[in-house]
């Protein structure tokens, strides 16, 4: 059974848990090309991380988003205290900010099974699980990645986008949790036009406990993929 070290970062700024997923990533690719040079013995064994943050107001577009699909220019995200990242990930624009629980998998998927699409499937299939712990139904919707609520308009309530490099994962999910939907308004969210966000705060009419959501989320991570939490 593989093993995965849990971490809750808090709240801290993209770039922060940005060059922190790198560091991550890196130690996990260094060691299985080590291991491709030992013998079957020496191998050691791989460690895979679940990193769960809230970060500070901040706008990322994907690898193939479009930069028009920010609606505020330099000035704009200055009043507005809001950072901008182009970054490697897949996906258009998204925000982050106070009230969502935005979640790194940094998983060597060669250690669970080959196949992206299956491990998207399952990112989404943990929101899944965990918002229908709360009475949602969350759902797919074809062709836009992520976890929508289809009873009535369809509106999504998490988003995905994800980077491999040798089969080790970096980026996740943001699952709006109690967080300020208005930030939305200054973008068109991961380039859809006709659909609507959402937040499980504002589907069941309360704000929800984090370290609840949390410990839901590190369950529903763990029967999945089928691993067991180890300390650091």
């Amino acid at each position: 059974m593989e093993k995965v070290i849990y971490e809750d970062l808090g709240r801290l700024s993209y770039k922060d848990a940005w060059d922190y997923q790198k560091v991550k990533l890196k130690e996990i690719v260094d060691r299985k090309l080590a291991n491709r040079n030992r013998p079957e013995t020496e191998k050691e064994k791989q460690q895979h991380y679940l990193l769960l943050c809230e970060h500070n107001p901040v706008y990322t577009l994907g690898r193939n988003g479009d930069f028009n699909n920010l609606l505020l220019n330099e000035k704009g995200l200055e009043e507005h205290g809001i950072e901008y990242f182009p970054i490697n990930r897949g996906g258009d624009i998204t925000y982050h900010g106070l009230g969502q629980i935005v979640g790194y998998p940094i998983f060597d998927l060669e250690c669970f099974f080959t196949d992206i699409h299956k491990y998207v499937r399952f990112l989404e299939e943990v929101i899944i699980r965990t918002i229908a712990e709360y009475g949602l139904k969350g759902e797919r919707l074809k062709g836009s990645t992520g976890v929508w609520l289809l009873d009535g308009s369809p509106r999504k309530i998490c988003a995905i986008g994800i980077h491999l490099s040798r089969w080790v994962t970096m980026h996740g999910f943001a699952f709006n949790v109690n967080t300020d939907l208005e930030h939305f308004n200054y973008i068109i969210p991961c380039g859809i036009t006709d659909k609507a966000v959402t937040s499980l705060h504002l589907e069941v009419g309360h704000k929800v406990d984090f370290e609840e959501i949390k410990t839901k989320i590190k369950k529903h991570f763990k029967t999945l993929f089928d691993f067991e939490y180890v300390a650091l």
